[in-house]
């Protein structure tokens, strides 16, 4: 099957919008959302006699060397003493979390991320581990994960994070042709990653996923197409696609690509188009936005199923669940609560040494926040918006509250990006191209306030 989107569209959509791990996004957080609101939303779910499994992310921010694309809160250093350091700090922050939420909760999705998590040495993820599940329960069958540098582990290391108890693993390739690795400071053979694949089949992890990038420096459509028939022998199980979002403004390290170098929209749109044909015929189901997965993958499963869920590490199989956040710049959410830690290492020690928890800045949300969100992650997930389902679970006549988003959806409607029938609304494949744009109609933060500057484009 081709995906075919008219230039005009293109154009069009060619402008910035969120990506929706979260609504309201990060950037409506504010500073008068402090600790005390954090401690309160941990013992109201203390409090609660049916709690659901958490989730728990940890932000390992260490890497051994800089990758000119990357957005994350990371510190490049070639000193790994000072991952001793940032373990003990995490101890203290689990420490003061659980004094307020109370130990042995069950954990049914852990993910490390960066950063780079095996810049920490095997002994250190053991300990890190070991500190987890001290503090929680990780369940059987639970989802365990770990982002992982090519370049910074070898077969007899992927063995120890099984023994661990990691099951799902995330290579960051993002593309294989050298000139564009050299372009964006991250050379890494492929030779390397079809062994460490390998490997992964051999210990029997239950997933893997490879990250890719479009739009990078020196990429072209046929430089794209030569990484993913790469990617299609490797097989991975999951492939995360993303668009690169070039914000040398927000982002310093991005200011060493070239940006004559980058490829144009209409390139990095065929990049998508031609993503979507060929992981297609490779057997892969589009997951949404930027995720694929064979068949027989959970993600693949809930998508199918309808359990579908969105949060901060993007697409998730796991119950609309907490997730409790550890480490430098982490975001959790806590009840109808999201919250922020310090992005700086300074702050975030001087934060815990006083023995408090390093919230940054957060935010309560509103009964219209609560509802939007219900709206928006089912638009993102499912492409499907059941209006008898809203009106039941927040008490509104979806119609009469979300009229005036309903008359901007005409307009996407004629275009083929969206149908609106009478008791419900859906993406059409050509819509999943600009599935953020339909989202944005129902974020209230943005038709208030117009500056977009601040998020990636689109496509």
């Amino acid at each position: 099957m081709k995906h075919v989107i008219e230039p005009s569209l293109l154009r069009r959509f060619d402008i910035p919008g969120p990506r929706y791990t979260s609504y309201p996004t990060a950037d409506r957080f504010v500073e008068a959302f402090g600790e005390r609101d954090y401690i309160q939303a941990l013992q109201q779910r203390r409090a609660g006699s049916l709690a659901l499994p958490l989730s728990v992310y940890v932000h390992i921010p260490f890497c051994a060397s800089l990758c000119y694309y990357c957005a994350c809160n990371k510190i490049i250093t070639r000193h790994h003493e000072r991952a001793t350091e940032y373990l003990r700090y995490l101890g203290h922050e689990l420490e003061l979390q659980t004094r307020h939420l109370g130990r042995g909760h069950r954990v049914s999705q852990l993910h490390l991320g960066g950063g780079t998590p095996t810049f920490l040495s095997d002994d250190e993820l053991a300990d890190l581990m070991g500190m987890l599940q001290r503090h929680f329960e990780l369940v059987p069958g639970g989802e365990y994960s770990i982002e992982i540098d090519p370049r910074t582990v070898t077969q007899q290391r992927l063995a120890h994070l099984q023994r661990l108890g990691f099951n799902r693993l995330s290579f960051g390739v993002q593309d294989f042709d050298p000139t564009v690795q050299k372009a964006v400071h991250r050379v890494q053979p492929a030779e390397q990653v079809f062994a460490l694949m390998a490997a992964a089949r051999e210990l029997g992890f239950e997933s893997v996923n490879v990250d890719l990038i479009y739009g990078l420096p020196q990429q072209t459509p046929e430089s794209l197409r030569r990484t993913l028939e790469q990617v299609q022998q490797l097989r991975p199980d999951r492939i995360a696609l993303y668009a690169y979002a070039h914000l040398p403004a927000r982002f310093k390290p991005q200011r060493r690509i070239v940006a004559a170098e980058l490829p144009s929209a209409a390139d990095k749109l065929a990049m998508l188009a031609l993503a979507l044909d060929m992981l297609s015929a490779a057997g892969y189901e589009y997951i949404g936005m930027d995720h694929f997965a064979l068949p027989n993958d959970a993600l693949a499963v809930a998508k199918r199923q309808g359990r579908l869920h969105r949060n901060f590490q993007g697409y998730s199989t796991q119950p609309d669940c907490d997730l409790i956040a550890l480490g430098v710049s982490a975001i959790g959410r806590v009840g109808a609560t999201y919250s922020q830690n310090t992005k700086t290492l300074e702050e975030y020690y001087d934060a815990l040494d006083q023995g408090q928890l390093p919230i940054i800045r957060g935010i309560v949300l509103s009964r219209d926040d609560v509802l939007r969100r219900s709206v928006i992650m089912a638009i993102m997930c499912q492409g499907l918006v059941d209006f008898e389902s809203i009106n039941l679970a927040h008490l509104v006549d979806f119609r009469v509250y979300f009229a005036r988003e309903l008359e901007q959806l005409r307009e996407m409607a004629e275009w083929g990006l969206v149908r609106v029938h009478d008791t419900h609304l859906e993406v059409t494949p050509t819509g999943w191209y600009v599935v953020r744009a339909i989202a944005m109609v129902f974020d209230r933060y943005l038709q208030l306030d117009q500056d977009r500057a601040r998020f990636s484009k689109i496509i």
